[in-house]
């Protein structure tokens, strides 16, 4: 552990972080990434090093090792209206397997000017409205953030009206516009003002939306809701139709100028195809499906404006309430599906992730493998896992592994998911050969053709490949190297003993060659090969009997093993001889009947 934990060190501890801004050219450098990994160029190739995330912006230079940018990177479009916007990417090298986590943080520029919801603002006041009396106006949006978003609002110089900017409860600002003297229809019945909305980039961008006023008649009085802010919180699985909540507001005039209607303000185009507002009731209504993954809060300016045309708004914040509506995922990132059996138990298999779109306990996630299989999971950090060796393999045994990972959340009740990967067990060289008897008897027949097969040894290898290719050869017998060969040989392919001469036993009986023993040794063929030895007992000798004298001269084995497996070998033969004579004492007993 203590020489392995340097190789993983950089993947425990804090992830590497980059900034940039955005909507760099393609091909602009980030950092460089194989500094920051400790890696030199040469391991940039050798060891494979890549970047992986959902939508792959970034890529490596495989000369410099540098993270460069792929392609537009655009801050508004990823992050939306998040005042931090962070790219989580991975970083995978081999060699060995192991991943790094990297957090680039997009930086916003002032890309975007402030735009109204209409091009023209049309609005009708009373000449009987007092001067301080304020209108609310439509307000600017502007996706940037920070100093390059919206900071202020400009109304064109004139005489009547003045503009006071407001803050909004979640932190915008909205325009008011402010009468600043008394009107006088039939001196002026109509007003053109042109409202500027300014972010505070450097140079500042602007956008313009263009008054109209057409002033009227008396109607002294604004309607006036009972709330400014309205919140309500829902949960994301209540069915189209369901009502929300209900605004009013009240009008103190009589008849005509106290009929108030209600409708949505600077309202996102997403809002209003979510929720609906009659305009006679204020009852607001879902429209379409809630998504808390898509969206978590809605905040909408709801205006009530009566038949005089003076209006009134408030704010409507609807919170969107999680539900255990989306099962876990289960990401793999890395995978080695081809394992040595003589893997030592830890070995990285695979890299995986798990995401939940949920949120709390219902996006916390947990994993577990399938039984009975020698691998087990290891929790990295930002739910990231490694698949490792648990136990000794065997590929005799069990060449090849469905190992099932199933995730599973924490909601009530709780939502899983599984994926299976196959992983195979590569072979090494665990396995001597085998022989099938550890000793054989042969009675080589008298004057037998030059070349003929007298035997056959066998042995197997569970080993795959060159593994479990097995060859023979005699690598020790009484006689000497040079007369051996001159006597026998054996195919180091079939293990066939072939006689190289034909044997006369009267001749091989002057010589005291009527009993031979021969050490057969098979070898696979693995890098270091393995072997194993068996003792072959040739008899030369018209009957066992004659034989026998020669047993009870001939030196016995030094090695143990040897001389017990040379015990047997006679046992054996005094065994088969006895019957043979005590079948055909039978038959011709039976013969004779």
């Amino acid at each position: 552990f203590p020489f392995l934990l340097p190789l993983f060190y950089r993947a425990l501890c804090e992830p590497i972080r980059y900034s940039i801004p955005e909507e760099l050219a393609k091909g602009s450098v980030v950092g460089n990434l194989a500094k920051d990994l400790e890696l030199s160029v040469l391991d940039v190739s050798s060891r494979k090093l890549r970047v992986s995330a959902e939508k792959l912006l970034f890529s490596i230079d495989r000369e410099s090792g540098d993270l460069l940018v792929k392609d537009r990177i655009d801050r508004e479009q990823i992050c939306g209206e998040r005042r931090r916007c962070e790219l989580q990417l991975e970083a995978v090298v081999e060699n060995p397997l192991n991943i790094f986590h990297i957090i680039v943080v997009v930086e916003d520029i002032n890309d975007h000017a402030p735009q109204f919801h209409k091009d023209e603002i049309n609005l009708e006041i009373s000449e009987s409205v007092s001067p301080g009396t304020g209108t609310i106006l439509d307000s600017a949006k502007d996706p940037d953030i920070n100093m390059n978003s919206l900071s202020k609002y400009q109304l064109s110089p004139n005489e009547y009206f003045s503009l006071v900017v407001k803050d909004n409860p979640d932190g915008g600002k909205y325009p008011e516009l402010i009468l600043k003297k008394t009107l006088d229809r039939e001196m002026q019945s109509s007003h053109h003002l042109v409202l500027t909305a300014l972010d505070g980039g450097d140079p500042p961008q602007s956008g313009t939306a263009q008054i109209r006023i057409l002033v009227v008649d008396a109607n002294d009085n604004p309607p006036v809701f009972s709330q400014s802010v309205y919140r309500v919180s829902i949960p994301e699985d209540v069915p189209p139709g369901t009502s929300v909540l209900k605004v009013s507001a009240t009008d103190q005039d009589e008849g005509f100028n106290a009929e108030v209607t209600y409708s949505f303000l600077g309202v996102t185009d997403k809002a209003q195809h979510v929720f609906s507002l009659d305009s006679a009731t204020g009852n607001i209504v879902t429209h379409q499906p809630l998504d808390f993954e898509e969206v978590e809060r809605y905040v909408m300016d709801v205006e009530a404006k009566d038949r005089g045309s003076l209006s009134t708004r408030c704010k409507v914040i609807i919170e969107v309430l999680d539900e255990n509506d989306n099962s876990p995922e289960i990401i793999i990132t890395s995978l080695s599906d081809h394992i040595l059996e003589d893997s030592r138990p830890g070995m990285v298999v695979a890299l995986f992730k798990t995401r939940d779109w949920d949120s709390g306990e219902n996006g916390k996630v947990t994993c577990n493998l399938s039984r009975n299989v020698p691998f087990k999971i290891h929790s990295s950090s930002n739910n990231y896992y490694k698949l490792v060796t648990d136990g000794d393999l065997d590929r005799e045994l069990t060449p090849e592994y469905n190992v099932t990972i199933t995730a599973t959340d924490r909601g009530k009740p709780p939502l899983s998911s599984s994926t299976t990967i196959t992983l195979h067990v590569t072979d090494v060289n665990d396995n001597a050969p085998v022989f099938q008897q550890s000793a054989y008897l042969v009675h080589v027949p008298e004057n037998n053709p030059p070349g003929a097969s007298i035997a056959q040894v066998s042995a197997s290898d569970p080993d795959l490949g060159p593994n479990g290719q097995v060859s023979y050869s005699i690598v020790a017998s009484d006689l000497e190297p040079r007369a051996l060969s001159s006597y026998v040989s054996v195919s180091a392919h079939s293990g066939v003993v072939f006689a190289q001469r034909a044997f006369d036993h009267e001749q091989l009986r002057a010589f005291e060659l009527t009993l031979q023993r021969l050490l057969v040794a098979v070898r696979d063929g693995g890098r270091p090969p393995l072997s194993a030895t068996a003792t072959l007992l040739l008899v030369f000798a018209d009957s066992l009997q004659e034989a026998l004298p020669d047993l009870n001269d001939h030196p016995t084995p030094s090695d143990p093993q040897a001389e017990l497996q040379f015990y047997l070998v006679v046992a054996l033969a005094l065994i088969s001889v006895l019957f043979l004579l005590a079948l055909n004492k039978i038959l011709s007993t039976k013969k004779a009947r």
